[in-house]
């Protein structure tokens, strides 16, 4: 927090933002788009875990980044596990289903290494100063 201007200069937003669209490409595959629920879900999901990032962020505070970094971590895992569920019923390929799931698990860790980080930082945030 104390180097970043913006939450699009975080490189976990940044991920969460190819992710999502990358979910949105899937989204418009012909069976998954008329599984309506389900499509929204995951829209919903992946949208949830880079707003979750920037609206912690934007709090300036340390303490309620971290909870929205949770909220986002989160998102991250519900999108994966809609994942498996597009995979079960055909909707994308095997190498698909590999590759967003590489993708919703490399996010997942690396918004868990930013808690880790910020709770062992001491940075309070902007806000405090």
């Amino acid at each position: 927090m104390a180097t970043w201007k913006s939450f699009t200069e975080i490189d976990i937003w940044k991920l969460s933002k190819v992710y999502c669209q990358d979910i949105y490409r899937i989204m418009q595959y012909d069976g998954l788009k008329n599984d309506f629920r389900l499509k929204d879900q995951i829209n919903g999901s992946s949208g949830s875990t880079m707003d979750n990032i920037a609206e912690g962020f934007d709090r300036g505070g340390n303490k309620e980044f971290i909870n929205f970094l949770s909220y986002a971590k989160g998102s991250a895992g519900e999108s994966l596990s809609q994942l498996h569920r597009i995979h079960d019923r055909n909707y994308i390929s095997e190498n698909e289903f590999e590759n967003l799931s590489k993708s919703a698990v490399e996010l997942i860790n690396k918004i868990g290494g930013l808690m880790n980080y910020l709770k062992n930082s001491g940075i309070k945030g902007p806000k405090f100063k």
